[in-house]
């Protein structure tokens, strides 16, 4: 058993590692693009509605997987965790869909909230990077019966992937007065 981690390991770290350096690379070209082209013609407020309810859901999927497992519910807590995955996954591909369609909207608020704001925008962001590589290790740790592995990445995955998914409702709260 040990001998086919080790081979699947070959496979899967080089394509995580791949996948959590083209993500983040990929999202930043596409915030940086000189135009956009509006491919669904959508009203600007439909990406971030979406956005906002895929992050409440992860977030809710997040804590209730973490309940699952302490509770001794591995089976649910798995089905849960791959549940959180996927809206993550829709959550990735709408948001790229989004910088592709829509000019970027800034933010308007004065005053304190405004460095509010922008200290949970620029945390969200900078966390959204590094959750990449984590959820995809946690994953796949976890998939493969590496449970010690998944256990111990799984420490710092949970609390700055549900971060990450409650400061992106957030974000949107903030946002929403401007689109």
């Amino acid at each position: 058993m040990k001998a086919s981690i080790k081979e699947s390991d070959k496979i899967a770290i080089p394509v995580i590692i791949g996948l959590s350096i083209a993500v983040p690379l990929i999202v930043l070209v596409l915030m940086l693009l000189p135009e956009r082209y509006n491919i669904f013609g959508a009203d600007p407020l439909t990406f971030p509605i979406f956005h906002g309810i895929l992050n409440f859901l992860t977030a809710c999927l997040l804590i209730f997987g973490y309940f699952f497992m302490q509770a001794g519910y591995i089976v649910r807590h798995r089905n849960t965790m791959i549940a959180a995955f996927g809206l993550s996954v829709v959550f990735l591909v709408s948001y790229v869909l989004s910088k592709i369609s829509n000019e970027p909207v800034p933010y308007g608020g004065q005053g304190i909230i405004r460095y509010i704001y922008f200290f949970i925008l620029i945390s969200h962001i900078v966390l959204s990077a590094i959750i990449v590589p984590l959820v995809l290790f946690t994953m796949y740790r976890g998939l493969s019966g590496q449970y010690e592995k998944h256990r111990k990445i799984a420490r710092w995955t949970f609390p700055i992937w549900l971060y990450v998914a409650v400061t992106g409702v957030m974000v949107f709260m903030f946002m929403l007065p401007y689109y």
